[in-house]
């Protein structure tokens, strides 16, 4: 018999069924009400946790960074950083590309509402700022001789083949994971070959 899982905790519950809303509806979808009756929670139980809109969406944007947070080996194993750094970064945009798609559309979605809300856009930015951190040392462990540039450009591109994946015109044929894999060792190995 398989342990049952914990419960999460209400606020993460709200946070996670925010995200899943979202991903799912958009944010037109996205109410305190909603919110509540999709997690199964009393009337009320959401907006006492957030009691505004942006409160609410705030909620939803740092847990989609806790969920997306990078994870690498510690200590991280000896002599192939770019092998290790091209397997997390594969694994990562197909993980955002299959389970992690509602997730994926949620943060597009918020994304664009970051544009036209100072509050939410430093936020965003923000939670944002440790992956370029998680990238550049990973870089400067490839060789990088500009670590944090060469950060922004793996962000940007992954960004990007994750939008047009999840969302663009490539939504109906999104890659696998050995094409992901090799188009990012492919990336990778232009970005650290252009002399800066």
């Amino acid at each position: 018999m398989k342990p049952e899982r914990p419960k999460p905790d209400r606020p993460t519950l709200i946070a996670d069924t925010a995200i899943a809303l979202i991903g799912e509806r958009g944010l037109r979808g996205l109410t305190h009400r909603a919110v509540d009756e999709a997690a199964g929670l009393p009337t009320g139980s959401t907006s006492n946790l957030a009691r505004t809109r942006a409160a609410l969406l705030e909620l939803a944007i740092t847990r989609i960074a806790e969920l997306e947070a990078p994870e690498a080996p510690t200590p991280l194993p000896p002599g192939q950083p770019r092998e290790l750094l091209t397997e997390l970064t594969g694994g990562a945009l197909h993980q955002a590309l299959t389970t992690g798609r509602t997730l994926t559309i949620a943060r597009f979605e918020l994304a664009l509402e970051a544009t036209r809300r100072p509050e939410l856009r430093a936020v965003y930015d923000k939670l944002g700022a440790g992956f370029l951190d998680f990238a550049a040392a990973l870089l400067a462990g490839c060789g990088s001789a500009a670590p944090d540039a060469d950060a922004r450009r793996l962000v940007r591109w992954c960004d990007g083949v994750l939008f047009n994946s999840a969302v663009g015109s490539g939504s109906e044929h999104p890659p696998g994971r050995e094409e992901l894999h090799a188009e990012v060792a492919r990336y990778l190995g232009a970005l650290l070959a252009v002399q800066h």
